[in-house]
C-alpha cells in the first residue's frame, strides 16, 4: 500500500468521524462541506500549526516528536488500536519500503498437526487472512478450504465473494465489516506488499460491500469473542473464539472455537465433530501444498 496515501486516508477518516460539537471548540452556524473536523480544528486541538498538521496528513512531515504525535492522537480521540496503527503509518511514510514479492506463506507442519489433532474447530490464518490449515470440524462449521484453489483459501475473499459465508454467518452484516477492518489493520503492518494490495483490489472490485467498508477505514483486532454460526443440519450455534499468535510465525495465528459447557451449542458442536471424522493420516493427506 502507498504509505503516504494510507496515512492521509486514515487521518482524514478519523477527523471525519468526530462530532465538532463535542470537542469544546466554538462551532459556527454555517454549513460544513465535509463531516467531522476541519484540518485547522485538529491543528488547534493538537496545539500545532495548520501548515504542520497539513504536512502530517499528506505524509510529508518527516520525523515527528512523541509529544506532537500524542497530541494528535488525543485530538483525534484515537483508541489503543488506532494509536498503534497511526504510529506504524507514520513510520512507514518515513521509511519508504521497497515493494517486493513475498515468498508463499505456509504453516509449520507441527502447527498443522496440532490443529488436526483437536476435536474443536480450529484454523490457521496467515498474515493476509489466508487459511493455511483447517481441521475436520472447522470444515463442517465454516467451509472446506482444502478443497478450494489456493487463491480462494482466504477468509476475506470467502466472506465477501462466497455466497456460503452469508449462510454460515447469520450475522453477516456484523461479521463482514470486522473482516474488512481486520484486513485494514494488517495493511499498515505490511507496507509495500503487492500480494495484499492485489487481494484488496480484487475484492473491492467484486464486492461493493467490501469497497464501502474499506473506505470507512475501521480497524479490528481478531483476538477473542463470540460468533453465531449456522449449519444446515444442526442449526444455529453460538461459539466463543480465541486467537493465538504463533511465535515466529510472521503474522500467523491459530483460531479455536468452543461452546459453553452444557449449552445446546456444545451438543450441536459434538454432533458436528462426530460426522465421518477422518483419521489423522486421512486428514493430513488432504492438505494441499
Amino acid at each position: 500500500m502507498d504509505a503516504e496515501r494510507a496515512l492521509r486516508d486514515f487521518l482524514v477518516s478519523r477527523r471525519a468521524a468526530i462530532d465538532p460539537g463535542r470537542t469544546g471548540l466554538p462551532v459556527g452556524h454555517g454549513s460544513r462541506r465535509v463531516p467531522g473536523l476541519r484540518r485547522e480544528e485538529v491543528a488547534a486541538l493538537a496545539g500545532v500549526s495548520v501548515a504542520y498538521y497539513t504536512k502530517l496528513e499528506q505524509g510529508r512531515i518527516g520525523r515527528i516528536s512523541e509529544e506532537v504525535l500524542g497530541a494528535v492522537e488525543k485530538a483525534l480521540q484515537l483508541d489503543r488500536l488506532e494509536c498503534a496503527h497511526l504510529r506504524t503509518l507514520v513510520r512507514n511514510a518515513g521509511s519508504r519500503p521497497t515493494p517486493s514479492a513475498p515468498p508463499p506463506v505456509k504453516a509449520r507442519p507441527g502447527v498443522v498437526a496440532m490443529v488436526h489433532a483437536l476435536d474443536l474447530p480450529a484454523m490457521v490464518h496467515g498474515p493476509r487472512l489466508e487459511v493455511l490449515a483447517v481441521n475436520h470440524t472447522a470444515k463442517l462449521l465454516v467451509d472446506d478450504f482444502d478443497a478450494k484453489p489456493v487463491k480462494e483459501r482466504n477468509l476475506a475473499r470467502w466472506t465477501f465473494l462466497d455466497p456460503r459465508a452469508r449462510i454460515v454467518y447469520p450475522e453477516w452484516d456484523k461479521i463482514a465489516p470486522q473482516v474488512a477492518a481486520a484486513l485494514r489493520q494488517v495493511a499498515a503492518d505490511r507496507a509495500a506488499d503487492p500480494a495484499l494490495e492485489q487481494l484488496v483490489g480484487e475484492i473491492a472490485v467484486a464486492s461493493p460491500d467490501f469497497a464501502r467498508y474499506w473506505a470507512e477505514y475501521r480497524l479490528y483486532e481478531h483476538s477473542y469473542g463470540v460468533k453465531r454460526f449456522f449449519n444446515e443440519t444442526v442449526g444455529e450455534m453460538s461459539l466463543h473464539y480465541e486467537t493465538m499468535v504463533l511465535p515466529g510465525g510472521k503474522g500467523q495465528s491459530v483460531i479455536v472455537f468452543r461452546a459453553d459447557r452444557g449449552s445446546p451449542s456444545e451438543e450441536k458442536l459434538r454432533i458436528l465433530a462426530s460426522w465421518n471424522a477422518p483419521t489423522a493420516e486421512e486428514d493430513a493427506q488432504r492438505i494441499r501444498p
